[in-house]
This record gives C-alpha cells, structure tokens and sequence, in this order.
C-alpha cells in the first residue's frame, strides 16, 4: 500500500506522478527505434509489457476505491456514467473491471481492520506487474470452477500454485495446470445444485458484418433436458427452415434450427407474460418504403433489397427475414413514413394505447435517448418529458425511452431533458444546452449531419 498523505498533497503527487509519464512517453515517442538492435527492442517490449500490466493494477486499484470509496459516501450511478463518458469504454467493460477490482481489492469491513483481498496471490501479483489480463482470466477461471466441496485451505493453494506459474508461463499453460488441479481436487467430478447454478450461463456476442452473432456458455442439467427434446425432433428432413425436399443440414445446423424453433415456439405462445406494457414478442421497426420495396424484391431478383430493419434489442434483421416472419406470426411492426417519419400504422395483436405509446419509442428512440448511452429499446422504461411529477402529458411526442439508470437520474434532477424541435430528446447535466443521442442512430454521424 501506498504511504497516507493528506488529500491536497495526495492529489498533488499523483498529478505530478502522471505528468512525468506523459512526459517519458512522449520522449519515448520522439525517439527513433530504427537503429538499436532487436536484442534491445525485446527488452524494451519487456518493460513496456510490465509497465503496461503495473498500470493496469493501478487501474484495478482506482477501480476498486470509485465501487467502495473510503473517503465519500456509497458508490452512485453518476459516478460509471463519468467513466464512461471520459474512458470511452462499453458499460459491460466497466463492470468486468469493477468486478475483478472486488476480487483482488482488501475489503473494508463495518468494524476493525480491513480484511484480505478474496485472491490476495493474484492481487499482489497484477500490483508488481507479473501477470497480464489472459492470465488473470485464466487464475479466475480456474478457481471459479473448483466446487463449494473444495476446502478454502485447498482453494487458496490452487490460487498460490496458479498465480506462480503465471508469472512464468503464458496464459494457455496456466488453463492446463487449473484443469489438473481441478481433476486433482475434485476427482469423480461430483458437482451440486449450487455449483451448478453458479456456472450456467449464455454469452450473445455482437452481430459480424454478415448479422450471424456468436453463442456460447453452459446450460444447466434442466436445460439441456428441454433442448435436447425440442433437437431430437428437429431430425433429418423435419422442420426444415424453407421446406425443402431434400434436407442438406448438418448436425450443427439443425441443432441451431432447434434452439431458433423452441425459441419462436415460445414466443407464439403467448405464454410468456408482459414485458414493461406489452406481451414478449419481438419488435422491428422499419420505414414503408422499405418494406415496400423488400416485398417486391422477393419476387423480383433485379431489384435490390434495403438496408436491414431494426429489432427492439438493437439488432440487424435482413428485410428478407422480416418478410418471412410477417408472413407466418403476427409481430409488433411499426411502419414509419420515409420522408415524416410519423407513424402511420402499428400492426399488432390486440389494442392498447399504452402498447402503441411504447412502439412509437421502439421506431424513433431504438433505445435509451441519453447521449452514447447504449441500452436498446427491450431494457428502457418510458420517460415522461417533462416529468410526469411536474405536469407532464402521456402522449406520443411527450414519451421516450431511458434505462432504468438514467430515468432515475432524470427524475432526482441531476439529469435535465427537453424535447428538441426535431422530436428527439435531448439531455443535459446544467453544464450546456441538451445533446440527442447518436449511438441507435450511427447514420446520423455518417451522412455528415448530426442533427437529423
């Protein structure tokens, strides 16, 4: 631990601690490589691989203080959104770090002296430097798995021979000794209900240039129980996705034909309850001239077909994919005017205006309106502008989307909002005047106006 320095002369060294770095980077920078030698330059990327990991525990270290302050009250919402605007680092980054900041962080306790880190081996380990982030994610991995059965004494030691061996070896050997040490420790591979519940989980990536996105995880027994009866009847030449006479699928095709059928199954159940106003299905949004234009480009090759239109949870659909599903369940599509963009038909099942209201939010907000703020339209709640404590209307034009983090902070007051002349929500902090949000409209950016 650092020496304990009054608050002025805290901040004053750490100032002047990071102004030299700016500074010997900057002489780093300036200066030619082109002639030292690559026995150097090995050296060098050395000391630049540790400092670079030195830095990244300091990081951890600021991470872990803003979570738990010891100096200020409790931890607040205000406090990511700051990081996240000035890191410029995605809300799922920021929870990874504070995270593992809480993992290799002391904890302080309500009476007495602070107790150890929960991996105080990797925790001394990422402060001098000897590991980077792959080994870090390995160690983690690698006790995570152990069972509740494994003694804390035997987890720490796991913990002890993991952090050791990462300071000398890269990070794929240090997974290979945590899986031995994992069947040492745990033999007959006996596993509880708790150790199981703790590892399920299922990881959607991003969608790719091609709009395929990338699962994987663990499913739990009861899971793969379910899955594993809706993939048996998806068996050679059943549930084919285009009816065709001949079924050409592999294996994994018609396992991921099974998961998309169960999935579509339970949607059309209607079973799945309501999610903040209306029944679970699937939003898309997209103009009427491209729907229009879609239509006709199934039926004539000649004509190209429009850009994708847009899911509720902020994903590209391919206009082909939309008029295939149109054309078999009945979806919340909301069609706008291309050139008012004014809604002018909501097809859906059944007619409620609270529904309608939140369609309209799903078509022009895509999701939560505060600026680079990316939460998609499925987990935003309405926001009244003005606020509904202050007099505000439950109309169309008066509602936008804003997730939970960011409704709260609008309604204590720290956040303003106003509704620009061009229909959009803009927010402020009171530091300037009201900005919209470009992160659901990256368009806006692209075509060189961003104020639509």
């Amino acid at each position: 631990m650092g020496s304990f320095v009054g608050r002025a002369e805290a901040r004053e060294r750490i100032c002047a601690a990071l102004d030299a770095i700016d500074a010997a980077h900057d002489v780093l920078r300036d200066t030619s490589s082109d002639l030292v030698g690559s026995s150097f330059r090995v050296e060098v990327a050395d000391r630049l691989e540790t400092q670079e990991r030195v830095n990244r525990g300091l990081m951890y270290r600021i991470f872990g203080e803003i979570a738990d302050p010891p100096d200020e009250a409790g931890f607040v919402p205000a406090v990511r959104d700051k990081l996240w605007a000035r890191l410029r680092i995605t809300p799922g980054e920021i929870t990874r770090r504070f995270k593992l900041a809480a993992r290799i962080r002391p904890r302080r306790s309500l009476t007495g002296p602070a107790l150890p880190a929960q991996l105080p081996e990797l925790a001394a380990a990422v402060q001098a430097g000897d590991v980077g982030e792959d080994h870090i994610r390995a160690v983690c991995r690698a006790v995570d798995v152990l069972p509740a059965s494994v003694s804390p004494e035997d987890v720490a030691n796991a913990e002890r021979r993991l952090v050791g061996q990462a300071a000398k070896v890269d990070a794929k050997v240090v997974e290979q000794l945590g899986q031995r040490i994992a069947d040492y420790l745990n033999p007959d591979g006996l596993f509880t209900d708790e150790d199981r519940a703790r590892r399920r989980g299922l990881h959607m990536g991003p969608q790719g240039p091609d709009n395929m996105s990338r699962l994987h995880g663990w499913i739990d027994p009861e899971a793969r129980a379910y899955f594993e009866a809706v993939e048996a009847a998806v068996r050679p030449g059943r549930h084919q996705p285009d009816d065709a006479q001949r079924d050409d699928r592999t294996p994994a095709q018609r396992c991921h034909d099974a998961f998309k059928l169960g999935m579509k199954n339970a949607i059309g159940s209607g079973r799945m309850g309501v999610h903040r106003g209306h029944p679970v299905t699937v939003v898309i949004t997209t103009t009427l001239a491209e729907i229009n234009q879609a239509a006709h480009a199934v039926a004539d090759p000649s004509i190209p077909m429009p850009a994708p239109a847009r899911t509720g949870g902020g994903s590209r659909l391919p206009m082909s994919d939309l008029i295939r599903m149109a054309a078999k369940a009945i979806h919340y599509l909301a069609v706008f005017d291309d050139h008012t963009e004014r809604p002018l038909y909501l097809g859906r099942q059944k007619r409620i205006a609270t529904v309608d209201q939140r369609l309209i939010c799903h078509a022009r907000d895509h999701g939560c309106t505060r600026p680079n703020c990316v939460v998609s339209g499925y987990r935003s709640e309405v926001h009244h502008s003005p606020d509904w404590a202050k007099g505000g209307r439950t109309d169309a034009d008066k509602l936008f989307f804003a997730c939970g983090c960011d409704h709260a902070a609008a309604s204590r007051g720290d956040l303003h909002t106003e509704v620009t002349e061009s229909g959009r929500l803009g927010w402020t902090d009171g530091s300037g005047p009201p900005e919209i949000n470009h992160a659901h409209h990256p368009d806006e950016l692209l075509g060189g106006d961003p104020d639509p």
